[in-house]
């Protein structure tokens, strides 16, 4: 029927329906984004590598997030997912009790921004790529990140690691063997970019492909770890700590100096010694129970420079006489400045010969002032298999840690907050690496660990009267694929990333409104496209 002139056209019901539920859509989507932004920050703040962490939230918390940078400006939609990532950042400080300093909030700063970067891409790129292609810009954006943050900054994996979040899923932690700690945090942001597909576009394709990949990594994990368990013998390994008393008593005696190193012998030296004559006692009585080999925390036995030769020629004698391998921890407070300062481990064979000492190769940044370590890790050859060492953050630094040895001792100290969440991330060491673990922590939890990340033993400080934790180690450890690889499915993701920017760039916008919204326009099938607005608006 043909309209008279100035007469209006009269819409019909379904039209009608169609325009009152896309303005509904347009009045609720900023509540409902920010709604997503705050849902993602809060299930962000369990999913930080600290004492509080909740699994299931790394895998939400990303989702939402996600989800909040699709459907907004890309720009500001960037600069508020940064915030959310500092909020997390701030979070994990506080639970961890670290203590604010320029340092930490710098870091913290910076590790946000860093953090931002595989949404942004996301938001970028997903528009112009083929959906089963788009799908994979996040999680490889987000495995990369990971991986440069151990490159460009001092933190390590202590911050900003999604794989730490999942301590105790053995099937799920396997992978690590064959990626590093990259390829969980890989499966966690595909599962994100997934989710928001089906959200944008319900469809079995792109959730089935995902389901059989995190199936595949799941099963081939649980089989290594059904098929595949240690068969090798084990030898007997003791962790001591110094008693509380003495060690409360120490740190009441540096509380009132104000320079230990330079300091009379005769006010710190009685504190130091009880220290070092408990741990040597202690050493003593677990060799006679049948420990081979002892190891002491970091920073045991405290000393002022003139000092350390006699300490340890205290702990070779010990060794000598007990026919073990010990590490002893030590401190050394050197007159030329706490920069000059030096953390040490070393090994002394059954001989009472020192086969190495170590320095500390990374000073947890911001609190730790002395000479670093050349970051190289001692290995030696031993009746119980090839036995290596690093100190505490150390084991932060993935690609340090990829030593072929059967059994790593990581002599520890950390705090009542940050110890438990602290020792859990060493675990994933001893699973890339193949070999067991045996994290002795002065003031935390201590645990060792065989190569596919079982505990073998555990203590708190905080909760046991008895410094001393026994474990029966493997002596023998196994060869992964990542120790022969290395970080090459983190440079593979990194290499994908910027291969699908280029593929992007050359390619037209394939959309620019919100997908949501499109993917109801194809399904209502009624009805023009809106007009189309630039990508990053």
């Amino acid at each position: 029927m043909t309209n008279l002139p100035g007469e209006q056209t009269r819409p019909s019901p379904a039209t009608a329906e169609v325009t009152k539920s896309r303005d509904r859509k347009g009045s609720s989507r900023p509540a409902a984004r920010w709604t997503l932004l705050l849902l993602g920050t809060g299930t962000s703040l369990f999913a930080v590598g600290g004492r509080w962490d909740v699994p299931a939230a790394a895998w939400i918390s990303l989702v939402l997030l996600l989800r909040f940078t699709r459907i907004g400006r890309a720009w500001s939609g960037a600069l508020w997912i940064w915030a959310a990532h500092a909020v997390a950042a701030v979070f994990w400080v506080q639970e961890s009790a670290i203590g604010f300093g320029p340092v930490v909030v710098a870091g913290a700063v910076a590790l946000a921004a860093l953090q931002t970067l595989p949404f942004l891409a996301d938001r970028l790129l997903t528009g112009r790529l083929r959906p089963g292609v788009a799908a994979l810009a996040f999680p490889a954006a987000v495995a990369a990140t990971e991986f440069l943050i151990t490159v460009v900054s001092p933190f390590g994996t202590a911050y900003g690691s999604l794989a730490v979040t999942q301590y105790g899923d053995l099937p799920l932690l396997q992978v690590v063997s064959v990626t590093g700690p990259w390829g969980i945090g890989f499966l966690i942001a595909y599962f994100a970019s997934t989710v928001n597909r089906l959200w944008e576009r319900p469809g079995w394709r792109g959730g089935l492909v995902y389901v059989a990949v995190l199936l595949t990594v799941v099963l081939a994990g649980g089989a290594r770890l059904a098929l595949a368990p240690s068969t090798a013998s084990t030898v007997r390994v003791a962790g001591i700590s110094p008693a509380r008393a003495v060690t409360d008593a120490q740190q009441a005696v540096f509380s009132k100096v104000l320079d230990i190193a330079t300091a009379p012998a005769a006010t710190v030296e009685p504190a130091m010694t009880a220290v070092e004559n408990d741990l040597l006692v202690a050493t003593r009585r677990e060799a006679a129970a049948g420990a081979k080999i002892v190891i002491w925390p970091e920073e045991a036995v405290k000393v002022q420079e003139a000092h350390e030769p006699a300490a340890v020629a205290a702990a070779q004698d010990r060794a000598r006489r007990s026919g073990i391998y010990l590490e002893i921890g030590v401190r050394v407070y050197s007159r030329s400045g706490p920069a000059h300062d030096k953390d040490e481990a070393l090994l002394i064979d059954p001989r009472g010969k020192v086969l190495w000492t170590y320095q500390k190769a990374h000073p947890i940044p911001g609190s730790e002032k002395f000479t670093p370590g050349d970051g190289r890790v001692p290995v030696a050859d031993t009746p119980y298999g090839r036995i290596a060492n690093v100190i505490c953050y150390d084991a932060d630094f993935p690609a340090m840690m990829r030593t072929r040895a059967d059994i790593m001792l990581v002599p520890s100290h950390d705090w009542r907050e940050y110890g438990a969440a602290h020792t859990e991330k060493a675990s994933l060491r001893a699973v890339e690496g193949g070999y067991s673990l045996i994290r002795q922590d002065a003031e935390g939890v201590s645990a060792a660990y065989d190569h596919e990340g079982h505990v073998l033993a555990t203590t708190d400080y905080f909760t046991t009267e008895q410094q001393t934790m026994v474990a029966y180690v493997p002596v023998r450890g196994v060869t992964t694929i990542y120790d022969r690889i290395g970080d090459t499915f983190a440079w593979l993701c990194l290499a994908c990333v910027l291969a699908l920017a280029v593929t992007a760039l050359a390619r037209p916008q394939c959309r620019t409104v919100p997908a949501e919204e499109e993917a109801q326009h194809d399904r209502d099938g009624r009805g023009g496209r809106e007009p189309q607005t630039p990508s990053g608006r």
